[in-house]
């Protein structure tokens, strides 16, 4: 029997994010991002395991940073109502949180068993859009120039009104270049490209696109983001070494070089919801004020089509 994620559903998923980024929050610029991302770990993990389900993690913490895990495989949830595939970035933007930088988020998304790729913890080349475009218009193998006159077609405006996120590292220098050259705006980003992909889908970003290689695990998170709003993802894993080539056959990945798109990674109609840690471009950060915690989340959920937005007020626990 097919499980339809209802937006009542979503909302209770909801209290997970929500109280990793309360957890995460209260270490905010205090320089220790494995506390920070314990912190926020041991949050969603006791939210989820009060949930009426039966969960299992398909995506979970990086072990390419030593980072504290919801690990893959582990089960969370009471044990009663619906199998879920479950992906968690409890902390996206560690450095950020310890830094009290902008936009970082508390990450969840669900979907039936299943519904999402369990992709290893390496990179991926990563290439998305926004709605409304014909499908295909622009080609992760293309040039990055090349996609962006593919895109500024599309739109029906010159290339230098074309807005591309990228995540700032050295190797992608050539991508910036590139882009550069053929007039579009790139908006460079430290962290948090999970983030960088959902912005694609609001205009008022500026952000149109966004091109470069991240964390695979982060690709299926963005993906389930745009199965719910819409827009176009390609993605294709990068295996550095034997040790990642191991990874990924451990997931159940033969094909390496296989490129794949929005439908590959969720199969499934998902949910995915964000909560703000620190203020940003998409969600407010956590805020105390007058013996009270706010928090700013956003819930998408493909099988009804909602997009809302939560802004919770609780008492704050001593």
């Amino acid at each position: 029997m097919s499980i339809v994620i209802t937006d009542d559903f979503a909302l209770a998923l909801a209290r997970a994010p929500i109280a990793a980024a309360i957890a995460a929050a209260r270490l905010a610029g205090c320089g220790d991002e494995r506390a920070a991302d314990q912190a926020a770990v041991d949050a969603m993990r006791a939210a989820l395991n009060a949930l009426p389900i039966k969960g299992r993690v398909v995506i979970g913490e990086g072990e390419r940073d030593e980072a504290p895990m919801l690990f893959v495989g582990e089960e969370v949830g009471a044990g009663k109502g619906p199998a879920l595939d479950i992906a968690v970035d409890p902390l996206e933007g560690t450095t950020l949180t310890a830094k009290a930088k902008a936009n970082a988020l508390a990450v969840i998304a669900v979907a039936p068993k299943g519904g999402l790729l369990h992709a290893p913890d390496t990179y991926m080349d990563k290439i998305a859009i926004g709605a409304g475009y014909p499908a295909g218009i622009v080609d992760l193998d293309a040039g990055a120039a090349e996609n962006v006159k593919a895109l500024a077609k599309a739109k029906g405006v010159g290339t230098e009104e074309i807005g591309v996120c990228v995540l700032d590292r050295p190797r992608h220098g050539s991508i910036i270049e590139a882009l550069r050259g053929a007039g579009a705006r790139v908006h460079l980003i430290s962290d948090g490209d999970i983030a960088g992909v959902i912005n694609c889908t609001k205009p008022e970003t500026g952000i149109d696109m966004y091109l470069g290689s991240g964390g695979a695990p982060e690709g299926v998170l963005a993906a389930a983001a745009l199965k719910c709003v819409g827009g176009q993802f390609q993605g294709r894993l990068i295996i550095r070494n034997e040790e990642e080539r191991a990874r990924a056959a451990q997931a159940g990945i033969e094909d390496l070089k296989r490129r794949y798109d929005l439908d590959d990674l969720v199969t499934g109609e998902a949910a995915f919801i964000a909560t703000g840690v620190t203020n940003g471009s998409l969600l407010d950060g956590v805020r105390y004020a007058n013996g009270a915690v706010h928090t700013h989340s956003l819930i998408l959920n493909a099988a009804t089509g909602t997009v809302s937005q939560l802004r919770m007020r609780q008492p704050v626990q001593n």
